[in-house]
């Protein structure tokens, strides 16, 4: 008998008989019937048990234990899914399992966050924590087939380097046979140079950042969502496709997990045909905030949201032209205006959710960039070799996996989107 999951059930004609494989999710024993819901991947089933024996062996089976169950199919409204199993059998798959850490099957998990964690390989099996998860599989889904759509070529470049992407002491060095090296902090580089090869690139990977931020919105290891793009005008055709990618990726989630969508009561939002702009000296002014500020506090980013809202319509809105002196330095800068770049944050629902741009392409700016940023050439030296044959007019941008999931569903700390989460006291599990 082949195996049926919990979600097809219905799909079984009443009075047949059906396999069903998974966890117990839960036991519940009445005077003269004990139900058992098993839980699959595709949701939960309920079975009915009431032969005293197979009730007996039920009771010698914890939560969490992985069995095979076979029965008969019937309708029941106040079923999961409308049917459950009658008459059952029941096979350990597995040993019976130690009590969980927290019960699953609530509909929630009242245990904190580091407990949660501490027990993430349990914990993630809650259908709270799958759907978080489901939201960014589906969003990583969307984001490779609406940018293949345009034309892009997925790559996967290095994750040990042998330079920072940009200065500062933000990044983890790792002994490589004897060399200093680092872990990546973005795929910047790789991907400028490999424009240079197919145009269009993009890559979904990790990324690691050692900045010492205990926050909730900081974490060391992330999943970013890159692409690089050649023969654009300025940054606003990065702008565009970013616009493409983010509706691609929202149109999977409703196509792929709408389950999770309703279990977490996400709202999805609509992507506006154009994304407004706005520069940024005029949004330190709509915020009230002084002319020479280098940067959006997020109290700043919070207010121009909520302005994109009321005045726009939209729960999305990029701020472009920021300080070049805030931008690193392979960033274009505003050609009417040098003090600004061509480059933008793109705000979501209050916090800024990506970073994008054009970036310089020609060699002698490259020299000029450097050398005002008192950086020597030769830790680029393989960087600076593709300008030197020929880049054309290029830019790209990188979405934080985890922190987009957090802004969906509203998650207070960006650990509850992340599967292990690592951060400035976390390296286990």
């Amino acid at each position: 008998m082949q195996r049926t999951l919990a979600s097809q059930l219905a799909q079984v004609p009443p009075g047949e008989t059906a396999k069903v494989e998974g966890w117990i999710h839960r036991r519940r024993a009445l005077a003269a019937v004990t139900f058992v819901v098993i839980r699959d991947r595709s949701g939960l089933a309920q079975v009915v048990v009431k032969d005293p024996q197979t009730v007996e062996q039920v009771a010698g089976m914890g939560e969490e234990t992985v069995v095979e169950v076979a029965g008969t199919v019937i309708a029941n409204p106040s079923a999961p899914g409308g049917f459950e199993l009658v008459d059952p059998t029941f096979e350990l798959l597995s040993e019976p399992a130690h009590t969980p850490p927290v019960e699953l099957w609530r509909p929630t998990m009242s245990a904190g966050l580091p407990t949660l964690l501490d027990n993430a390989p349990v914990t993630l099996r809650h259908p709270r924590s799958k759907a978080s998860w489901m939201l960014a599989s589906a969003s990583m889904q969307g984001f490779r087939r609406a940018l293949t759509e345009e034309g892009f070529t997925e790559i996967q470049t290095p994750k040990i380097v042998g330079t920072s992407t940009e200065s500062g002491a933000n990044v983890f060095t790792v002994d490589y046979f004897g060399q200093q090296a680092y872990l990546a902090q973005s795929p910047q580089l790789y991907k400028q140079t490999l424009v240079g090869v197919f145009e269009r690139v993009f890559e979904v990977g990790p990324v690691f950042r050692a900045e010492p931020h205990d926050t909730v919105r900081h974490i060391a290891e992330y999943v970013s969502l890159d692409a690089e793009l050649g023969f654009i005008e300025d940054h606003r055709d990065v702008l565009a496709v970013l616009r493409t990618a983010v509706d691609g990726m929202l149109t999977a989630i409703a196509e792929l997990a709408p389950a999770a969508v309703d279990l977490l009561a996400v709202e999805l939002p609509t992507v506006p045909d154009q994304i407004p702009v706005i520069h940024f000296a005029d949004a330190l002014k709509l915020v009230g905030a002084p002319e020479d500020e280098p940067d959006l506090a997020p109290a700043h980013e919070r207010a121009l949201s909520a302005w994109a809202i009321a005045e726009h319509g939209s729960e999305f809105l990029a701020v472009e032209g920021y300080p070049m002196r805030k931008r690193p330095f392979y960033t274009h800068p505003q050609p009417d205006d040098p003090r600004w770049s061509n480059s933008f944050d793109l705000l979501f629902r209050g916090l800024e959710l990506t970073t994008g741009g054009q970036r310089l392409h020609r060699y002698t700016d490259y020299q000029a960039a450097l050398a005002a940023t008192g950086q020597s050439e030769e830790p680029y030296a393989g960087y600076l070799q593709a300008f030197k044959h020929g880049m054309p007019p290029h830019g790209g941008f990188a979405i934080g996996l985890e922190r987009w999931v957090a802004r969906l569903t509203g998650a207070e700390n960006i650990r509850s989107a992340r599967l292990f989460p690592r951060d400035l006291n976390r390296l286990m599990p």
